[in-house]
């Protein structure tokens, strides 16, 4: 599995800059008790890993555009200038929360192939054959970003659909500056990830040769063109038409599985957001096939039977209540939980109340538990990549979107059809049936491969509320830790009284039952709390600072009508937006 956390850091876009730098403002207006880094506006926020991006959405904002606009606009321009992550080559969520208070989520996930099976990544001698899933023709999914977005567009959008594609189109066709990071990464993964394709090669390789710098100027005319085409002709362009025929040709040369009928087939799915409370506050979330919703509300009910409000963020039993309730609440996401189309799923019983107290009934309070015992039901006797990326938006009129998207890995599947990567997102099915072990395989019957069927998803996009009125938009990329990093900042809001930078900057930490440890950031605990937490019996790894996640978020002032906009510098070419007022 891929696991770079590399990001790149590119310059403002060389043509589209003046456009838009007229539009946004850069600053907004600061309110005194911001963060310095904070983004304050009561005009809308736009926050994402790429600031061009974020660019992109707050023009949308001042032309009087909505958020929706504004999100539609964002996910396109990221396919360009975060190409790592941002796509129209994959799938995602998207969670909308209007101004009146009504709320619904597009599950735009991408599906299994007419020809997948569901042991089609098993050798011959039964091994799980992950490099398959890893890269390659036979690795990716059928795509949903264009048909989800233009789902999303149709319904809450106000702005014409070729004006919310156009600021992508300009960036892939005009380009833009590359700054240091952006070129060393785009080298490496040049050298190492995508030398096996010469389509991709041809599209990220330097012309001519030679290794990418500071300064040199990134055109992605063959990815412009595919934007240019869904601009004019809507997401039938990319379904049904020559880029759908391009796709079906590749994989048929070279051994793929997605064919014409399969991208025809593709239809977005409008969902009933997954719904909670906690400490007074209310939570909208994404459903299945994404368990972040589940993940976040069963975590916070048992948190909350446990009282974690109001106790402090880095003390040992805070941490130890943490983890043992992520420990719990991952067991039932690996025993449960899959596409609601193909799998029956007790989710009334997951999120309830009653069924939290019970799980933290059996949480011993001065001693860690046993992830194989508590899971010994599905486990055999004897890893999903973090390159997402996430963004959020409100509007002056308290709109909001929260919107997770991903191609899966690094640079997807490493596959470029029509200028654009692919997804690798096959590898996110339980590719063993009936196979889970104490490392990352899980092979119970709800995610296993079928055709047509969604792959579970750890994305987790959220719109918290206070008293009914809009108070927090969040979300992260990080595969199964995401919604441990979701979690991070919507308790530093909710239970830790925290701002929106304070949350976002807080060091994370993360427990997905099975491998049985718990990752934490540099800074999470003291050396004092680790040895304690180790004498309880938790098996604690210590990670890089600012290495799990990316929290692009925004708390609002309902009664002021005020965005505060954190851009997470995990991502150090991420920026927040605001149209100028």
């Amino acid at each position: 599995m891929r696991n770079l956390l590399v990001r790149p850091n590119v310059a403002r876009g060389v043509a589209l800059l003046a456009a838009l730098s007229t539009a946004c403002g850069t600053k907004g207006e600061r309110a005194p008790e911001a963060a310095a880094d904070e983004l304050v506006s009561t005009t809308g926020v736009v926050v994402s890993a790429h600031h061009l991006a974020s660019d992109a959405g707050a023009a949308m904002l001042a032309k009087g555009g909505n958020a929706v606009d504004a999100a539609v606009a964002t996910a396109f321009a990221l396919a360009v200038t975060h190409p790592s992550a941002g796509n129209i080559g994959g799938g995602g969520f998207m969670v909308i929360r209007l101004a009146d208070g009504t709320a619904t989520t597009i599950d735009y996930r991408e599906k299994a192939p007419a020809k997948a099976t569901a042991t089609m990544y098993v050798d011959k001698k039964g091994r799980i054959a992950w490099a398959a899933t890893d890269s390659g023709w036979r690795a990716p999914g059928v795509p949903g970003t264009v048909r989800g977005l233009a789902m999303a567009h149709g319904k809450f959008g106000k702005l014409p659909w070729a004006a919310v594609v156009m600021p992508a189109v300009q960036l892939a066709e005009q380009g833009f500056e590359l700054s240091g990071p952006f070129a060393n990464d785009l080298n490496e993964a040049v050298a190492k990830f995508l030398a096996p394709f010469p389509a991709s090669v041809a599209a990220y390789g330097k012309p001519g040769g030679g290794k990418w710098a500071a300064g040199d100027t990134l055109r992605l005319p063959q990815l412009g063109r595919a934007l240019r085409a869904i601009s004019e002709g809507g997401p039938d362009a990319f379904y049904t038409g020559w880029i759908a025929d391009s796709i079906d040709a590749q994989m048929r040369a070279h051994g793929g599985l997605i064919g014409r009928t399969d991208l025809a087939a593709y239809k977005a799915v409008e969902r009933e957001p997954v719904r909670g409370s906690f400490n007074g506050y209310d939570l909208i979330a994404m459903g299945p096939p994404s368990s972040g919703g589940m993940v976040m509300m069963l975590t916070l009910n048992q948190l909350e039977a446990l009282g974690i409000a109001g106790r402090k963020r880095g003390d040992a039993m805070t941490l130890h209540l943490r983890i043992e309730a992520a420990r719990r609440t991952y067991l039932d996401r690996a025993r449960w939980l899959g596409d609601p189309d193909f799998t029956e799923i007790p989710l009334a019983r997951l999120l309830s109340k009653e069924y939290a107290r019970e799980l933290a009934a059996g949480i011993d309070t001065a001693h860690a538990s046993s992830s194989a015992e508590l899971g010994k039901d599905i486990l055999t006797p004897a890893a999903e990549s973090r390159q997402t990326t996430h963004f959020s938006v409100v509007d002056a009129e308290g709109n909001a979107v929260s919107n997770t998207y991903t191609i899966e890995g690094w640079y997807g599947s490493g596959v470029v059809v029509a200028g654009f990567l692919l997804n690798n997102e096959m590898g996110d099915f339980n590719k063993k049936p009936g196979f889970t072990d104490q490392g990352w395989a899980i092979g119970t019957p709800a995610n296993v491969i079928a055709p047509g069927k969604r792959m579970l998803s750890s994305m987790s996009p959220v719109i918290v509320t206070q008293g009914g009125a809009l108070r927090l938009v969040t979300g992260s990329p990080g595969g199964r830790t995401i919604p441990n990093s979701v979690l991070n900042v919507v308790l530093g809001v909710t239970a830790f009284g925290e701002g929106v930078r304070a949350a976002v900057d807080a060091p994370r930490i993360h427990h997905q039952w099975m491998p049985d440890t718990a990752s934490f950031e540099a800074g999470a605990a003291t050396p004092e709390v680790l040895t304690a937490l180790r004498a309880m019996g938790h098996a604690i790894k210590e990670e890089p600072a600012r290495s799990q996640g990316d929290a692009h978020s925004i708390l609002y002032d309902a009664a002021t009508h005020t965005a505060r906009g954190a851009n997470d510098k995990r991502s150090p070419d991420s920026g927040a937006r605001a149209p100028k007022p």
